[in-house]
């Protein structure tokens, strides 16, 4: 498990369980694909910290910030776990609760512009049988012979 993630796993699902108003409005634009084919993780940990939204092909964490972050207190450690998110090789993209909610499509307007240009090829939903017996059994033809 990497550095930290042992103890913002089970936190993260706490997270994932209470979503803020905005989150949840956004999320609705993020899930499934439905930025441009981007696939979006919600409440993701990162080491010890947990980003609001990853999509970790693209190396791009989206956090929601409420007025709380306005307090030295929250400057300092968002600061801080900035950092260490940048220093694993993502981007971070920061937009205020006002703006989900006053200006959603500008908010997905910048989420695209952080992504790459492109969504990356997808791993296949599933992976072929494996041939045995009894699918071999199914190919055989009437002479006995596998299809070529």
């Amino acid at each position: 498990m990497r550095e930290g993630e042992a103890r913002s796993r089970p936190f993260a699902r706490q997270l994932r369980q209470r979503l803020t108003n905005a989150e949840t409005i956004l999320w609705s634009r993020l899930k499934s694909g439905r930025l441009n084919g981007w696939r979006f993780r919600r409440q993701h940990p990162i080491g010890p910290y947990v980003a609001d939204f990853a999509c970790v092909p693209a190396r791009l964490t989206i956090e929601v910030d409420g007025e709380t972050h306005w307090r030295a207190a929250e400057i300092a450690h968002d600061r801080r776990r900035s950092a260490f998110i940048r220093a694993r090789g993502f981007h971070e993209l920061r937009v205020w609760n006002n703006d989900v909610y006053d200006n959603l499509d500008g908010v997905l307007d910048a989420i695209t512009a952080a992504l790459p240009p492109s969504v990356p090829e997808q791993a296949p939903g599933h992976l072929p049988r494996k041939r045995g017996r009894k699918t071999d059994a199914a190919l055989k033809n009437s002479n006995g012979r596998h299809p070529s």
